[in-house]
């Protein structure tokens, strides 16, 4: 289910990215989180690569799209919606994304590398999307098989 686009930047939107943002830099290995995630379908995402280490890294997208893309990469994702588990995606290396601030002004910016690929798995949930979604019907059976198998173990 494709979220809502952000329509008002006001107090209540700026409570809602500071509540995100901490609760990214109070979670384990968190770098991002997408509101989504928590029950709030709005076009809206934060991420921080330096995981609270450097306040000035806290990237915040609000209805973001992706203009263009170029190349492929894979790599190993993790998510906070399932926890413990990594899975290999395949995703765009270069991104061209358009996106808004605070102040309503767009903000458009050719982004590569890891950034770019956290950019594109946010912007999944903020599309209905899982990682599980994106990888073969195999995988996703493994996948469904050790969360069941965590759950078990009471580690899930």
């Amino acid at each position: 289910l494709k979220a809502n686009d952000v329509e008002n930047m006001d107090g209540k939107l700026v409570e809602l990215i500071d509540g995100m943002a901490r609760t990214i830099h109070n979670t384990y290995s968190a770098i991002g989180l997408a509101a989504p995630q928590i029950g709030e379908s709005l076009r809206l995402s934060v991420i921080d690569l330096s995981m609270g280490e450097n306040k000035d890294d806290l990237l915040v997208l609000i209805n973001p799209e992706i203009l263009e893309s170029d190349g492929n990469e894979v790599g190993d994702e993790g998510c906070l919606s399932f926890p413990g588990i990594t899975m290999s995606v395949n995703r765009a290396a270069k991104i061209f994304l358009k996106n808004f601030d605070l102040n309503g002004k767009e903000i458009r910016k050719e982004i590569d590398g890891f950034l770019a690929r956290v950019i594109q798995h946010e912007m999944d949930h903020l599309d209905g999307t899982l990682i599980i979604d994106r990888v073969s019907a195999l995988k996703r059976q493994f996948v469904k098989k050790e969360i069941k198998r965590l759950q078990k173990n009471g580690e899930w």
